[in-house]
């Protein structure tokens, strides 16, 4: 019987996967559907209005080309009239002349006739028939501004729409995610030497698999991407996976995207659980800081009620975290000398890693973890419910591990910033310098409950970095040690 419920438990399993991969591909169906009617439209928009515009480019070309023939026409017209006037001048004072001529030559006078002959073969000379030139300066012909358009009709006879780049395919197992950076690789199906550049687009996500329409996180976008390859640094993983697309563009259009790949980026996120924070320290999501004058306006309400609600009145200069504080349960403040505040977030197995890093001037500050029952007057190090690195800069320096109210001075300078590895499969806990790796101590421990991140403050602040992979180095490092046999640290213990 209770085999065949596993069996009936696994189908039902296996159905309710498939309906939700059926209902966001349906979606996804739906969208496209759309896509393909607004992309329709918005391309015949396009389309018509480069026709358009091809059209007045068209029309003013042929404008400027009447103008010139007219301006070339009027040209030839002026000069050939201004001819015409000239030569008319011309033939009117040459017959005048030559009828002066003709009547000289029946004078009989010869001293008239002499005077006469004179005169017409002075006149003759200074005649304008005979200084004009007999070509015209300009002819009637225009085939110099005659248009050949065989080459242009047929550039629009073969117009086509533009050559799109084929979708890249993405190289999956050359996608690396380590160090809280993300790289990805793709190649081309066909070889295209027109592919000027790549356009990659990705976003977070908490769903495995194919990327959803109605996911709640936009895609953000690389452009001008000249390599098949690309890698994203610095990222804070507060997401269990991130989906990655590609795209091709040559100097003319984009094509279409590539499948998308769904990379994992799962990692430790918290912030700080305002509601068990010392009423003397100030939280955020990612910063606590000590405030001396923090919680003097509820010390009369407060006082004597031990048990009684005091979670629930916070400070009024206090800006409260937006997390649930439900993991924790109801439980009362520290108080006291326990400047203490805990991370909102329990963890109860696997590898967990993120940083802290003390504000200029901090006086007093421990990094650590602890059962989430601490009392609310325990101070971290002092139980055996608590394992930290402490670091005192009042008075007299002190750099030190502390679980159980033991001790441990720790050598060295202390780090400007602290990376704290939490490996609850193996029970163990290690400081590191975030910078250089190098560890700084490592407790060894069986933890027989889930822990929370634990931080104390006095005379300064914290801030606070999550989302974070465990690094590589420290990876390294750890294997290395377990390898040898791991930590003889004198701060051993074993939790109840």
């Amino acid at each position: 019987m209770d085999t065949q419920k596993e069996a009936l438990q696994r189908i039902i399993t296996t159905l309710a996967n498939k309906n939700e991969e059926l209902h966001n591909f349906m979606e996804t169906l739906s969208h496209s559907l759309a896509g393909v009617q607004v992309n329709s439209t918005q391309v015949v928009s396009d389309l018509e209005e480069e026709f358009d515009t091809l059209f007045t480019v068209l029309v003013e070309m042929k404008e400027s080309m009447i103008n010139t023939i007219k301006q070339e026409g009027a040209k030839k017209t002026q000069e050939l009239q201004n001819q015409l006037t000239q030569s008319s001048d011309a033939l009117e004072s040459a017959e005048e002349l030559l009828e002066f001529a003709n009547n000289a030559l029946h004078t009989k006078d010869e001293d008239e006739f002499t005077k006469a002959a004179k005169q017409i073969k002075d006149r003759v000379t200074m005649a304008s028939a005979f200084r004009l030139t007999m070509k015209p300066k300009v002819t009637d012909n225009m085939n110099h501004l005659m248009v050949d358009f065989t080459q242009e009709r047929q550039l629009l006879q073969n117009l086509k729409f533009l050559p799109v780049p084929w979708a890249p395919e993405m190289e999956v197992g050359d996608c690396l995610v380590l160090d809280n950076t993300v790289s990805v690789a793709w190649k081309m199906p066909v070889e295209d030497s027109k592919i000027d550049h790549y356009i990659l687009e990705y976003r977070k996500t908490d769903h495995e698999g194919l990327p959803r329409i109605k996911d709640q996180r936009c895609w953000e976008v690389v452009d001008n991407i000249k390599t098949t390859e690309y890698s994203l640094s610095g990222l804070k993983f507060d997401s269990k996976f991130m989906n990655f697309r590609v795209r091709a563009c040559n100097k003319a259009a984009a094509g279409e995207y590539s499948d998308p790949v769904t990379l994992e980026t799962r990692a430790f996120n918290f912030g700080f659980d305002s509601s068990s924070s010392h009423l003397n320290l100030r939280v955020e999501d990612r910063s606590v800081e000590w405030d001396p004058q923090g919680g003097k306006g509820l010390e009369s309400k407060v006082k004597g009620k031990e048990n009684k609600g005091r979670s629930g009145t916070p400070s009024p200069k206090r800006t409260l975290t937006t997390r649930s504080p439900a993991i924790r349960g109801s439980r009362d403040r520290f108080t006291g000398e326990s400047y203490t505040v805990l991370g909102d977030t329990s963890m109860d197995c696997g590898q967990h890693y993120w940083e802290v890093k003390a504000l200029k001037d901090c006086k007093s500050y421990s990094v650590g973890v602890s059962y989430r029952n601490l009392g609310k007057f325990d101070q971290l190090g002092k139980t055996n419910t608590t394992w930290c690195i402490h670091i005192n800069n009042w008075l007299q320096a002190s750099f030190a591990a502390k679980h159980n109210n033991k001790a441990k001075n720790l050598d060295g300078t202390v780090p400007d910033r602290i990376g704290v590895f939490c490996d609850l499969d193996s029970g163990q806990l290690s400081f590191y310098n975030a910078e250089t790796k190098q560890l700084i101590h490592t407790f060894k421990a069986k933890f027989s409950q889930p822990v929370v991140p634990a931080f104390m403050v006095w005379c300064g602040g914290l801030s606070l970095s999550t989302g974070m992979q465990v690094p590589s180095g420290v990876k390294s490092f750890q294997k290395t040690e377990n390898g040898l046999g791991g930590s003889n640290s004198s701060l051993n213990s074993m939790a109840q």
